[in-house]
């Protein structure tokens, strides 16, 4: 069975929404700055992917509101959007039992350090009864489904960095099992937090020393020296093709193959060769049934760290010859959002293929020779690609790569058919085409 992305719901440190965003990619407006006074991190951080301040009362209400982690927030307000942007209400345009939610991300960790702090000054009756629901990795799936009345599979995922993309691939996985109709998919992250920004910064990991802080992320260039850390979240809407025409919808883009897989090698560094991040490329490409030469574009992991990008750079000469596909960060504007990053690449890539441009890697000065590639850099490209990758690459080795198929789509961009159109499971609640599972 094939799955499309048929909404988005974007908040990122480039941008909210699907034009926005997009827009900020192709013409290079930095979501990167200083943390603004009084921002708990700014002792910590130089520069970062800072969001506006969120409003608890303006996502959910009940007693429970104002302790709510901030990933939670950033899941319920990104879920609200893709359902909106995908024209569907649980119940009226999918079966409740028929759609399923996977996010990913590390958990909701500002709580616990929150919590930890207070104990630790006025004793345990400081601890909030509300602080396992604060920072169980699940509760963004969770939350999510009690929202919307979700019935159907719900997970959440951590794979490091690569959690996101791999929501992307679990919800490709239901789909084509026959399981579910629908998957509200991705990640949400908030690190923008004293300790979580100190072990990166004390591990050397962040960029530092920059006079202007966007400028700090720079993939691929020989002046990179860390990747900036940043918090948002993405979601996507997969539908099953049939399910999605049934609805008049198109779609943005097919999620046409994927690859998932581990290095096997160390906690934190990839293998020097890339030979993991090309095997899991590969593997993407044969679940497509796309060749190499097929592929018109690579959207990158590409965080600015040295060996992350040498390798990933290897893994693409590997699998695709040096300089013979292009290819570009988009983490130059947006930071890295840590799990968020792949869903919302994914997303970016999705968006390439459908208005025919590559976005660049901004802030790639001067290409680390040890990086030889097709780098698009410094304004966007057009293309004619049919085929994209979109990598994401995690600590523990975790390695996930998307393979992105353009679909047909009207020239403005619209993709939303009437969300109205009579639903395709009966009121008996049996899918039309259940029996495949």
């Amino acid at each position: 069975m094939t799955a499309v992305i048929t909404g988005m719901g974007l908040f990122t440190p480039a941008g909210r929404g699907v034009e926005e965003t997009f827009a900020a990619l192709t013409s290079g407006r930095s979501g990167l700055r200083r943390p603004p006074e009084g921002h708990p991190a700014r002792d910590s951080l130089e520069v970062a992917g800072v969001l506006p301040d969120i409003d608890p009362r303006s996502v959910a209400s009940g007693p429970e509101t104002r302790v709510l982690d901030r990933i939670v927030l950033l899941a319920l307000l990104t879920a609200a959007e893709a359902l909106a942007d995908a024209g569907i209400e649980v119940g009226r345009d999918v079966d409740p039992a028929r759609i399923g939610v996977i996010v990913g991300g590390v958990g909701g960790m500002a709580t616990l350090e929150n919590q930890v702090l207070a104990r630790a000054a006025r004793g345990r009756a400081a601890v909030s009864p509300y602080l396992l629901t604060g920072i169980l990795p699940n509760m963004p799936s969770a939350r999510i489904a009690i929202t919307h009345g979700i019935r159907g599979y719900s997970s959440s995922v951590g794979t490091a960095c690569a959690s996101g993309a791999q929501a992307v691939a679990d919800a490709v996985r239901l789909i084509r099992a026959g399981e579910a109709d629908v998957v509200l998919c991705g990640a949400s992250e908030a690190p923008l937090f004293p300790t979580f920004a100190d072990t990166f910064g004390n591990a050397r990991a962040l960029a530092r020393g920059w006079d202007d802080p966007a400028e700090a992320s720079r993939p691929f260039d020989k002046r990179r020296n860390g990747f900036v850390l940043a918090e948002g979240a993405a979601l996507l809407v997969l539908e099953r093709a049939e399910h999605a025409a049934a609805r008049g919808v198109t779609g943005y883009a097919e999620v046409a193959g994927y690859g998932v897989n581990t290095d096997a090698y160390h906690p934190t560094a990839p293998r020097p060769d890339g030979a993991g991040a090309a095997e899991c490329m590969r593997r993407a490409l044969a679940s497509g049934g796309v060749e190499p030469a097929q592929v018109g574009y690579v959207n990158a992991h590409g965080t600015g760290t040295k060996l992350g990008d040498i390798a990933e750079t290897t893994a693409l000469a590997a699998v695709f010859g040096v300089g013979a596909v292009p290819v570009s960060s988009t983490k130059g504007l947006t930071g890295h959002l840590l799990g968020a990053s792949g869903v919302l690449e994914a997303a970016a890539t999705a968006l390439a293929l459908g208005r025919g441009l590559l976005p660049p890697t901004y802030h790639l000065d001067d290409p680390d020779p040890e990086c030889e590639a097709d780098h698009v850099r410094a304004a966007p490209r057009t293309t004619r690609a049919e085929h994209a990758l979109s990598n994401s690459f995690g600590f523990g080795g975790q390695n996930v790569s998307l393979l992105l198929r353009r679909v047909a789509a009207d020239s403005s961009g619209s993709r939303r058919g009437d969300s109205r159109a009579e639903p395709e499971w009966s009121s008996t609640g049996a899918p039309d085409g259940g029996s495949g599972r």
